[in-house]
């Protein structure tokens, strides 16, 4: 992991790299600890020395094996899918014994690699191996040595521990073609926490990496957006071709609090396959169990009762002590996502066109991930996190850092959908490579991708300005996320499923290709 300065590869290129490999090690989950910073040096000195040696915060990255699947026979995708939650699911679980064992660690250097890293090693292989199984069972294809390779995971020193991507939040495109990252340096290099806490009302790390939970955010994932230089680049010029309309659908706010910590889309059957909370709008029997039939079938928060589309992302709330509904519960405070759950006070939906051509109709069920939930450890390529302040969005647009916004202003998160799509898939093994986003300087769709109506999103919360005192920030607010991604901002992305009646997926494209604003 560490620092990385590359110049971040377009979308195009990120994706034809990732069609190039059936399989490609990726990053994983991070699990933090307290361990020696020699826990794999002989001690001269004697034990006394090693007891004493300041206990440095470690991390453990562990290759993300969904990541770079891409060739998964259909037939064999649902089992695959459950053992990748396994997978996610053991990273949460050698997580929880990192952070209740600090005292195990400082009094004995090997006992991360002996107690956590080298079971952990043997669950993921044995996991891993059922996933080959899987593969070939129906006649797929895989290469099983690389495939065993992505069980190990390997300890690094607390520097390399900032988030993937880079010291200058500002520089270059955002991979996906979205806007600049914009921001100042994150500086985050101090050592983080031990880990989340099992529950919320764990007690900190020594070291502690922020938050309520002892997970995070820290000062540095925060930024004051008035000092911070414009970074919105000028959107792509538009062509006689093209499709210039929009089509707002109306589907509350979440008021009703319909919350899960399932995600149908990437843990089809897995009970908090997500880890953490989402707010859904839209459809509204969405969880791990829902198929097509059920999401068609479901009432929806929508005006237009027509649009059945499933519009999730993970929930944002302010770690002010409080206790949630969910404060003792798996996807909550058992894996550090605390504090009070914030409803949006707005949140617009818009479907907009291509600069470069006219779109075509969305396909029924077609399901999209935007971001990437684990930028900690799979680096910046995929994300897609906007963080803004209202007064600034046509100015300032981050992605490693929540914005503190001025007095009257108020926070938005914004999102904006691939919208090329390979004209036949409606999923894809890894989620992603059916789908892609347009050239950022042309807006043209490229490799036989097909311009389909772009899904945006405008999440607005007012929330009141975290300070910073002492290096330490005071009502801070973060993103739900998987405990070991430490509540970064660049983790933050937005999934849909496409459901509709009553022939609205050719309407919103009508309405889009002849310039009209519906």
């Amino acid at each position: 992991m560490g620092r990385n300065d590359r110049k971040r590869r377009t979308p195009l290129a990120t994706k034809a790299i990732a069609a190039s490999a059936a399989l490609a090690l990726g990053g994983g989950g991070l699990l933090w600890a307290q361990m020696n910073a020699s826990a794999h040096e002989s001690n001269a000195s004697g034990q006394n020395q090693t007891k004493a040696a300041a206990a440095q915060v470690a991390t453990i990255a562990c290759p993300d094996v969904g990541q770079q699947l891409t060739n998964v026979p259909q037939n064999a995708r649902q089992g695959v899918a459950v053992e990748l939650a396994n997978l996610d699911k053991q990273i949460t679980e050698a997580y929880a014994r990192l952070a209740s064992t600090r005292q195990a660690q400082t009094n004995d250097a090997s006992f991360v690699q002996n107690a956590i890293v080298g079971p952990l090693k043997e669950k993921r292989a044995a996991t891993i191996d059922r996933i080959r199984i899987d593969i070939q069972r129906v006649g797929g294809t895989v290469n099983a040595t690389a495939l065993a390779q992505l069980a190990a995971c390997t300890t690094q020193n607390a520097t390399n521990t900032t988030t993937a991507g880079g010291q200058n939040n500002g520089g270059g495109k955002n991979n996906n073609g979205g806007q600049n990252n914009g921001g100042q340096n994150n500086g985050n290099t101090a050592a983080p926490s031990a880990g989340a806490s099992a529950s919320a009302s764990a007690s900190a790390p020594a070291a502690n990496n922020g938050g309520q939970a002892g997970n995070g955010p820290t000062a540095a994932d925060f930024v004051d957006i008035t000092k911070v230089a414009a970074n919105v680049q000028a959107k792509p010029q538009k062509s006689g071709q093209a499709s210039t309309g929009s089509f707002t659908t109306r589907c509350g706010v979440n008021a009703n609090k319909n919350h899960n910590t399932d995600n149908v889309i990437v843990a089809p059957g897995v009970t908090n396959g997500a880890h953490h909370e989402h707010d859904y709008v839209g459809n509204q029997k969405v969880n791990a169990f829902s198929t097509n039939d059920s999401l068609l079938a479901a009432p929806s928060s929508c005006q237009n009762q027509s649009d059945l589309s499933a519009y999730y992302w993970p929930v944002v709330r302010v770690q002010d002590g409080s206790q949630e509904f969910d404060a003792n519960a798996l996807g909550g405070g058992k894996e550090g996502n605390v504090g009070k759950i914030l409803t949006p006070q707005s949140a617009q939906i818009k479907y907009v066109g291509s600069p470069a051509s006219k779109v075509v109709a969305m396909p029924q069920f077609l399901r999209i991930i935007t971001g990437d939930a684990k930028t900690l450890t799979n680096g910046l390529a995929n994300a897609n996190a906007h963080w803004s302040c209202t007064g600034f969005e046509n100015k300032v647009q981050l992605t490693e850092q929540y914005p503190i916004c001025p007095q009257g202003s108020n926070v938005v998160r914004t999102f904006a959908f691939q919208s090329c799509w390979d004209g036949v898939n409606i999923d894809s093994a890894n989620h992603r490579t059916h789908v892609a986003f347009a050239d950022p300087a042309s807006g043209v769709c490229g490799n036989g991708f097909k311009a389909i109506p772009q899904l945006t999103m405008r999440l607005v919360y007012k929330i009141t300005p975290p300070t910073i005192q002492n290096g330490v920030v005071k009502n801070a607010y973060a993103v739900d996320g998987f405990p070991e991604q430490l509540h970064k901002a660049s983790t933050d992305h937005d999934d849909f499923i496409s459901v509709t009646k009553n022939n609205l997926a050719a309407t919103i494209a009508n309405c889009i290709n002849t310039g009209k604003k519906c």
